[in-house]
């Protein structure tokens, strides 16, 4: 093969393509690797980790400040918003190189700059014209943006804006309440700010179960944020130095004015200027559309990622890349995604997770359910972490006794998750969710408990 001719073309390094492409190298292919701005894409630079970065900045300083509960005294507590800023992004650069390394180390071509198909397995990258047997389209997606809120990356700001302050707002209105929206609510709350959030829905996080949504709100309002569900910002007024945002919710219209808004209302596929036009490719309402392999209508093109559409989650991108593959490839043990095993996590706290149906998707779906729930409350570790707010709920087929979903909120629930995760893709039954041994004191004695409670053998509460 020539330099510019490859087994596999991997337009954008971020969760999905830089995942596929190692694997690719790993199996034996030549594999190359197109990325218009920063390998890690999004979720490494301007997403998933620069974000939790920030997150425990917040934690650490809420913490701080309630530090005479664990019986230590701390004075004059303050911070600099800029080094809070830099931590983030030297968390960001540090991974981002490390994927380059990655890439190098298995001997994967990195092209810079901006792909666009031409059909028939050819690819264009500036002046350079590249070709492949298998094209895969990892190019993710964007911030949603509605018509008259548009942001202006001063007063209105996109997830990229609220991640690099300049100073401190003392206000801050969110319109969202995803795991976007409420992860940046939590930060701005915990760093001193008044928050606002606006929610279209009728309550906030609403893909979550209904019991676990409800619990957050509480412990939201209980920080002070002011929540507003069933709304909708109408208008923003920008001032000098401040919005002026409407609200309104039914007949009644409110206006708060916020030093800043933060827009969170979903994202939407980068499908434009891509060269699709080229090929048989289909988009559906802004997103590629491929069959379980990941495969498209274009033979040997291939989409993955949020480009495909939700859930829009760094795990999904990066599997579906390992399924699309290994297809390729041949292997014989490739699995299609089951997208009710896919994980959940939201960082803000309390924090939230959860996997497989709601308790009222799995009855809509006609299952007779047994449902447990155990609170934080009743665990020994988590009164210890100072910690009691929380639950443990799973959701049960009453007569296969199959793990359907599993819900949680409280401290540390974006790590416990992963079991009821290889419970769930194993598919166990409660009585191997019963029979299996959870160490003591431990948060994961709650997982436990909750299973048992939804069979009345629950024994600490």
């Amino acid at each position: 093969m020539s330099d510019k001719s490859f087994d596999i073309i991997v337009i954008g390094g971020g969760p999905g393509g830089y995942v596929a492409a190692i694997r690719a190298a790993q199996l034996g292919m030549k594999t190359a690797v197109v990325e218009e701005k920063h390998l890690g894409g999004i979720c490494l630079n301007w997403g998933c980790i620069p974000t939790k970065a920030l997150l425990r900045s917040s934690e650490v300083h809420h913490l701080i400040q309630h530090a005479d509960a664990f019986g230590i005294s701390v004075k004059d507590v303050s911070f600099d918003i800029k080094k809070v800023v830099e931590r983030s992004r030297g968390v960001a650069k540090q991974l981002s190189g490390g994927i380059a390394h990655l890439l190098k180390k298995n001997k994967v071509t990195v092209f810079d700059g901006r792909a666009k198909l031409l059909g028939k397995g050819k690819v264009s990258v500036g002046k350079d014209t590249l070709s492949a047997k298998n094209i895969i389209v990892a190019t993710g997606a964007r911030a949603r943006v509605l018509p008259g809120l548009e942001p202006d990356g001063k007063l209105v700001w996109t997830y990229k804006e609220a991640m690099v302050p300049d100073t401190m707002p003392k206000s801050i209105l969110v319109v969202g309440s995803g795991a976007i929206g409420i992860e940046f609510a939590s930060f701005y709350r915990f760093m001193g700010a008044e928050v606002t959030v606006v929610e279209v829905m009728d309550r906030v996080l609403p893909v979550e179960d209904e019991e676990i949504s409800k619990l957050a709100e509480k412990q939201f309002k209980k920080q002070g944020m002011n929540i507003i569900a069933g709304a909708q910002v109408t208008k923003l007024d920008k001032q000098k130095d401040s919005v002026k945002v409407t609200v309104e919710k039914g007949k009644d219209k409110q206006e708060i004015t916020v030093d800043r808004v933060i827009m969170a209302v979903g994202i939407v596929g980068n499908t434009e200027d891509i060269g699709l036009e080229n090929t048989k490719v289909k988009v559906d309402r802004g997103h590629i559309v491929t069959n379980e392999w990941l495969a498209t209508d274009e033979p040997g093109v291939y989409a993955i990622g949020d480009v495909t559409g939700p859930p829009w989650l760094a795990h999904k991108a990066s599997h579906e890349g390992i399924i699309c593959v290994e297809k390729i490839a041949g292997q014989k043990d490739v699995h299609p995604m089951k997208k009710g095993d896919i994980p959940g996590c939201t960082y803000c706290t309390p924090q939230i997770a959860s996997v497989g149906l709601t308790e009222a998707k799995a009855k809509e779906a006609g299952y007779t359910v047994k449902v447990g729930r155990f609170p934080f409350m009743g665990n020994g570790k988590a009164i210890a972490l100072g910690e009691p707010e929380g639950l443990v709920k799973t959701v049960f087929d009453a007569k296969t006794g199959e793990l359907l979903g599993a819900h949680m909120i409280g401290a540390e629930v974006t790590e416990l998750i992963q079991g009821f995760v290889i419970g769930k893709s194993a598919e166990l039954t409660e009585a191997e969710f019963m029979h299996t041994v959870f160490p003591h004191p431990t948060l994961s004695e709650m997982m436990h408990e909750s299973v048992l409670d939804a069979y009345g053998k629950v024994i600490h509460f």
